[in-house]
């Protein structure tokens, strides 16, 4: 089977799932260009949670994890289906980690679905989250990221969602397509690993701006599931798209084993909705 290639996405906020700018339209390129996956394992910087598990129900919901946006955004629905069977291939591989099987509390979240709308529309192609653990340091979810490495040569599509610089309290509307210095600093230190040596990514937690950057851990472990799966090949990173958006928040995304696909695209990342603060909208 064909060796799938990986990728993290920086996905921004959830409005980029119904805006086509320049960002959507290279997630677009991205799902043209891959070969047609068996399944997609996504790393969701939404599923953030105090145990490691893999969703094993036939059929995922939506779900809506957001607050004070449009209703519009409210009622989209993907509707791939799930893969159950790719619970035990994760949990062999990544042996003698435990992964539990979540069979009814999660599904497809907004991490997973803004991005997949536009890589692949048609929802025709079975989609599994992987939580991350709150409770794990750096190096565990690098090594994880390397442990799932093999999935690639089975058809699996691993895709990483969240942001390398995301500080929602940070916020400026003022920047709609801008960042501000450090966090230019810090995603620039971020794409001189994944371009070079990522494997050694997890050493960005000591870089003088990390807690500006990643003031929570969430947005940023995503990026080392691809970093650690690039490491474990010997491969490094190429970037699919990159940008800013509000001043702190990093568009940056990055494949792993095929050459940056052609997008013809402007514009910025979605706007903001008028409504809670970013940092109370679980963007």
């Amino acid at each position: 089977m064909t060796l799938m290639p990986a990728a993290f996405i920086g996905h921004g906020n959830p409005m980029n799932a119904l805006e086509r700018n320049r960002y959507t339209e290279a997630w677009r390129a991205f799902g043209r260009a891959v070969p047609r996956p068996r399944a997609i394992l996504v790393v969701s910087a939404h599923w953030y949670v105090h145990a490691t598990a893999v969703t094993a129900m036939p059929r995922p919901r939506t779900i809506h994890d957001f607050f004070g946006f449009p209703a519009e955004l409210f009622d989209v629905s993907y509707d791939a289906p799930g893969l159950p069977d790719l619970h035990e291939q994760v949990a062999d591989v990544v042996s003698p980690t435990w992964v539990g099987a979540d069979l009814d509390s999660w599904g497809i979240d907004h991490g997973a679905w803004s991005v997949l709308l536009h890589a692949f529309p048609e929802a025709d192609i079975p989609v599994v989250q992987l939580s991350i653990n709150a409770l794990k340091g750096v190096d565990y979810h690098l090594q994880m990221g390397a442990a799932l490495a093999p999935l690639r040569e089975d058809g699996v599509l691993v895709i990483g969602s969240g942001n390398v610089v995301h500080n929602l309290g940070g916020v400026s509307r003022a920047l709609p397509d801008a960042g501000f210095d450090w966090a230019q600093r810090f995603d620039q230190a971020a794409r001189e690993l994944m371009l070079t040596d990522p494997g050694a990514v997890g050493r960005l937690d000591g870089h003088g701006d990390f807690d500006l950057a990643v003031p929570t851990p969430d947005h940023f472990l995503p990026l080392l599931y691809v970093a650690g799966m690039a490491g474990a090949t010997g491969t490094t990173a190429e970037v699919l798209v990159d940008g800013y958006a509000y001043g702190s928040l990093s568009m940056t995304s990055y494949t792993v084993g095929m050459p940056t696909p052609d997008a013809a695209g402007g514009g910025f990342a979605a706007p903001l909705p008028d409504g809670p603060p970013p940092d109370g909208a679980n963007i």
